[in-house]
């Protein structure tokens, strides 16, 4: 038996279905950003991609811990 995913990825599956990309395409548009703040980021996948803010944060604090090792 798995462990139910916990944290920032358990959002994973119901982003993917709302806005029908795949995490990669996000995490992407993330790094390819010249932002890099972590709230910066949030508001700028909130005003230009449309995201609420739960699945904009869970997607950025993600991709900021995987980028920095952690």
């Amino acid at each position: 038996m798995t462990a139910p995913v916990k944290g920032p990825a358990a959002y994973f599956p119901s982003i993917e279905k709302k806005y029908g990309r795949p995490i990669a395409d996000w995490q992407d548009l993330i790094r390819s950003s010249p932002l890099t703040r972590h709230m910066e980021l949030v508001n700028w996948l909130k005003t230009e991609h449309g995201l609420g803010h739960g699945h904009a944060n869970a997607l950025v604090a993600y991709t900021l811990a995987e980028d920095s090792g952690k």
